[in-house]
């Protein structure tokens, strides 16, 4: 939560050292601090974003190093799918999602930016994700025929609406945050760090159909 990479990652070698389990690193430091990162955001508990997003990748790291070290492989939550739409170049959301994901234990399948409908149905079901994340910093690529009312109309022509959710997020939705309903979004994110509960939720709710 200090955002010091170096000293983040002292403190849980430190930890092995001591005879502390990779398990014990990852369930009851790093997905306790993600959850603990989402509630200050979200009940406006100070922080800036900057400092959310440096710890979303400490944490993010954090998980990267201890997972090959688990005594049984871990098992996820769940898959998604995350990228920015058709026509967007703007990454750094994209990149705060992730890494609480990550964190949280849900395989993340990053496209990038400027990612075409169809390509996020493929991947979502080529990887048997739960969700797709679209990001959209731009109007005209949120509501535009490229964006997320075409991965709807996809997942609707292929019979996948039960089977895989979409999330939205960026400055667009926040202007209007009716606009996720209009492009036929389930749920949208004000933040990164919001989206990474919302997505997580969406996955729960899949499996529970």
């Amino acid at each position: 939560m200090d955002t010091d990479r170096d000293k983040a990652l002292l403190v849980v070698h430190n930890a092995l050292q001591r005879g502390f389990t990779p398990e014990a690193v990852v369930f009851e430091v790093v997905v306790p601090s993600i959850e603990l990162m989402m509630q200050t955001v979200s009940e406006n508990q100070g922080g800036s974003l900057a400092q959310h997003f440096m710890a979303a990748q400490i944490a993010s790291e954090v998980v990267d190093e201890m997972l090959p070290l688990f005594h049984k492989a871990p098992q996820s939550i769940g898959s998604v799918i995350i990228g920015t739409s058709q026509g967007d170049f703007h990454g750094l959301g994209k990149r705060i999602v992730g890494g609480c994901l990550k964190a949280m234990m849900v395989e993340v399948i990053d496209l990038g930016l400027n990612v075409a409908p169809e390509r996020f149905i493929d991947e979502a079901v080529a990887h048997d994700a739960q969700v797709i994340g679209i990001s959209s910093m731009m109007v005209h690529t949120a509501k535009g025929e490229n964006g997320c009312c075409r991965v709807r109309e996809l997942l609707k022509t292929r019979g996948l609406e039960d089977k895989i959710k979409i999330a939205v997020g960026g400055a667009p939705y926040r202007f209007n945050p009716q606009l996720y309903a209009e492009v036929g979004a389930d749920t949208w994110a004000e933040n990164g760090i919001k989206a990474g509960k919302v997505i997580s939720d969406l996955i729960r709710e899949v499996h529970r159909t």
